[in-house]
Parts: structure tokens; sequence; C-alpha cells
């Protein structure tokens, strides 16, 4: 049977110290109540010596979130201790969590204190602690960088005292997941009485291996984690707690370890932590990245519509995500195609099939990323089943200021080539007179709109017309990423359903529009 590996969630209070992820008061009950249906062991509501309103933060969350336990934040100091638990009385579930530096660079330069006067503070705060509450924990705070000897001793003093987890910080990032997971044996080895008291590990990402810090902690005994959601936190951040639940859910068979994280619920948590704080997550972040279940491999596309565990070792639903993305681009492969455009509705013979994706493939090489309007735009001009009369074969404009604007164009006009150059008084209206000129047309351009289908520079544009001869209204589409081109494309296509309607008369019976 798995060990369950308790989640301390900092976002609250470490996760907050991120520059501009400031929460107000709503805000953290908000997110509070959502680590609630997450299902973390415990949530650091705040610190509350630091200021009234965290102090009632910390207040409210204790008083209006049921389920985890709720904890404060405290130096190792009277006052710091005794505001933890006004801010906390009452509540059913409650920690005191106090801590004080064991490493000698920060009591050197920062407490200007001596190893025996930190550990005799370190006791006499978790004793404090304890008289308020049974659930004290206590963290040496730059552990990893501390002599080990004395380490020992300040934790076997401090569970001593009444601490019912001891909390082994990597402040500053600095361990290797090797070093960390040895310093956590360690512990487990020299300190007599760590079996009274918990294991907890608290490691920053200054060198990236937070999370992987952590799980070398969890291999060697470690029974607690703290992390936040997305890895926020002070500097480079925090352990993130949907790798970290996410590493031991998929790698059961490697940990021997789980939670009780309600992973259903991340996407979600992740989302709403991102939209209150400001803080973007990265598209390539693990398990919660925009790119975290995309494919843009046709190779992968392939495999993975053949079996999901080719490239996938996550579903996506269990992270509450609806389902993977096949990402349509230069590297799509024609099965991924096919079924993208199954999964929409469209049955395509093969030879519609093999026009479209020709189609595809030489818009894809012109843009990053090709969106649904782009490939519903492909469809609806390739299974056009209105015979082209006229068919664009090569376009070339000349346009800027002091010249008068030239279209050069190329049709194929009921199988001939044709060839012919003119001008206008913009691209678009040389480029019109000219196809004009060379199908001898009749009709009148009554509306002209231009609208980008999707964002960015390199969009495709869509151009649609309105052209009327006689009685007969039609409507033209067309779209490419140049928009000249786009336009073009929707005269013309105006001008073959105007041809099929007076070859066909009024028998025709069919809606152009």
């Amino acid at each position: 049977m798995s060990r369950i590996i308790r989640i301390f969630d900092t976002t609250l209070r470490d996760g907050e110290q991120s520059p501009g992820a400031a929460m107000n008061l709503d805000e953290k009950l908000m997110v509070a109540k959502q680590l609630a249906r997450l299902g973390v062991d415990i949530i650091e509501a705040g610190f509350a010596y630091s200021s009234p309103g965290d102090f009632e933060a910390v207040r409210r969350i204790a008083q209006e979130v049921e389920g985890p336990v709720i904890c404060s934040l405290a130096r190792a100091r009277p006052e710091d201790v005794d505001r933890a638990w006004e801010a906390l009385k009452g509540a059913p579930k409650v920690r005191i969590h106090t801590f004080i530096s064991t490493s000698d660079i920060h009591l050197k330069h920062q407490f200007r204190l001596t190893r025996d006067q930190a550990r005799e503070r370190a006791v006499e705060m978790v004793t404090r602690a304890r008289g308020y509450v049974e659930d004290v924990e206590f963290s040496p705070m730059d552990a990893t960088r501390s002599d080990a000897k004395y380490l020992y001793e300040v934790l076997e003093a401090v569970i001593g005292a009444g601490a019912s987890t001891v909390n082994i910080p990597d402040t500053v990032g600095y361990a290797t997941p090797h070093e960390f997971g040895r310093l956590i044996r360690g512990i487990r080895e020299n300190v007599p009485n760590i079996k009274q008291a918990v294991i907890s590990v608290h490691c920053h990402n200054d060198l990236g291996v937070a999370v992987a810090n952590s799980l070398a902690a969890i291999v060697e005994g470690a029974g607690q984690v703290e992390c936040t959601i997305n890895g926020i936190g002070e500097r480079a951040g925090n352990a993130s707690l949907e790798e970290l639940a996410m590493g031991l859910r998929t790698r059961k068979d490697f940990y021997g370890a789980d939670t009780h994280i309600v992973t259903e619920e991340i996407t979600k948590t992740s989302r709403l932590v991102s939209n209150v704080t400001g803080m973007v997550v990265q598209p390539n972040k693990a398990i919660v990245g925009a790119n975290a279940f995309a494919h843009a491999s046709g190779i992968h596309q392939d495999g993975l519509l053949k079996d999901k565990t080719t490239y996938e070792i996550m579903r996506p639903e269990s992270i509450g995500l609806g389902k993977s993305t096949m990402v349509m681009g230069k590297l799509s492969g024609r099965h991924a195609f096919r079924q993208h455009l199954e999964d929409r509705g469209y049955k395509l013979t093969e030879d519609e099939l093999n026009k479209a994706f020709e189609r595809f493939k030489r818009l894809a090489d012109q843009k990053k990323e090709v969106y649904e309007e782009d490939i519903e735009v492909i469809l609806t001009e390739e299974l056009q089943t209105i015979p082209e009369t006229y068919r664009l074969l090569s376009l070339h404009v000349e346009s800027g200021t002091g010249m008068t604007p030239k279209a050069e164009i190329e049709l194929d006009v009921d199988g001939n080539r044709m060839r012919r150059e003119g001008n206008g008084d913009g691209p678009v209206d040389a480029a019109y007179r000219t196809i004009a000129a060379m199908t001898q047309t009749k009709s009148t351009l009554i509306a002209y709109v231009v609208k980008a289908i999707t964002g960015g520079t390199d969009a495709q544009g869509e151009v649609m017309v309105k052209v009327e001869e006689g009685p007969k209204t039609v409507t033209g589409h067309g779209a490419d990423t140049d928009i000249i081109v786009a336009s073009a494309k929707a005269y013309l296509n105006a001008l073959n359903k105007l041809e099929h309607w007076k070859r066909k008369g009024n028998e025709a019976k069919i809606n152009y529009i």
C-alpha cells in the first residue's frame, strides 16, 4: 500500500512573496477554498504578524475554510507566535509554523546569534507555540547550508520541545537532488527522536531542481512537501504542487507514495491562481502549461491517434483538462488532418482530402500555427462544387507613394491561359479592373469586406465581396495570408458563381450565399 505524503500548500504565504503577486482578502479566501477542494492537507494562510491584512486573512481562512489544517508562519519571536495564535484561535484545525536560521552564514550576517543562542530560541518558541496548539512545525532556515551535526542537534531539541513536524528548507535552492536526499537520510539516521515528528521539505527553485529535490527527499523518507500552485514564490519560486502530485501519482510504481490531491481540480486551481496573481503560466510548463497536452509533430499525432499511451504518460482528464489537442501546423501529417476534420463532422473523399491537405500544408509553411478558422476557409474553398471557369494562376501588384498601382494577373479561363496588366486607384482596384477586363464581366461590385481570420501579423485575411449582374446578386469568399491575393480569390469566386448561374439558367436553384 502506498504511503500518503502530506501536501503543505504555501501559495498564500510564500507564493504571495513573488513580486507583483499580492492578493487581497477576498482573493485569498477564494484561493483557499479552491485549495480545500483540491485536497491539500495544510494551507499556510499567511504570516499573521507581518500586517493587519495578513492577520485578517489568516483569521478568516481559519474560520471559513473547511478540510485542511490552517497554518500561520511566525518568526522565532514571542510577539510573532502570540500573533499567530490570536489569528488561529477558535478554529478547528490549526498549526503554528515557527522558524530560525541554522546556517553560519545567516547566524553571523543576518541574525547576529551564536549557534547556542539560535538553538535556545528555537526551543523556547516551539515550547511557546506548543502551549497554544498541539500541531507545531519548526523550520531551520537555510538548512542545506548548515553544519549537519549542528542541524541534527537543533532538530532533536525542537522535537523534544514538542514540534510534531520538522521542515528542512533548501531556502536558496542550493542543493542537488543527490545531496538533498542524503541530507534527509542523515537526519533519519542521526536525530534520535526523529520518529516522533514528520519530516517535511521546502525547496526553492533557483537552480531549477525544487521538484527533483522534493522527490529525492520523499524517496529518503520525507512525509510532507511544501509547495505552491504553478511553482510561484520568492525569486525563482517553489516546488510546484501539480508537478509533485502528478509525479507521485504517475510513478507510484517507483515512489510507492501518493497524496490526497484531487488531481481533476489541478487545472482549475492553476488558472485561478494565475488570474488572481497576474502571473502567466509559461506554455511549456509541466502539467498545466498550454502545451503540456498539445501535440504538433506528425509522428506524435499519428501515434497518439493509434494509442494514447504512445506519447502521453498522463490523461489530460486526470488534471481536469478536457482532452489533448492536435496542433495543426507544418509538422502535422495526413492522418491527424483527416481525424481533425472527421472530429468536426467532415467526411471527405480521398481526392477531396488530398486537395485540402495540399492547401493546408502550403498555408502551414506560411504561418506559425494554423487555426480552426483557417481550416474552415480551406474546406469552403477546396470543397466548392461550383465549376471554376476562372482560376487564378499568378498575381503581381506594384503600389506605393508617388506611383500608379499596377497589377499583372494570369488566369486560367475555361482551360486557356491568359495574362494581362492593368492599373487602378490602389492595388485591389488594379487587380479587380484587370480581372474584369480579362473575364469581360458586366457585373458590378456592390460590397467589399476584409477581416482577419486569426490574430497576429501572419494571420490569414478573409475577403467577402458581393457582385451584382442583372437580377442576380452573389457572394464571393477568398482567404490568404496576402490580402491582395485573398481579394482576387473572392472576386473570382463570385464571378464563377455568376457564370455558373448564367450557364445553368434559372433551373440551377443553388444557394451561393
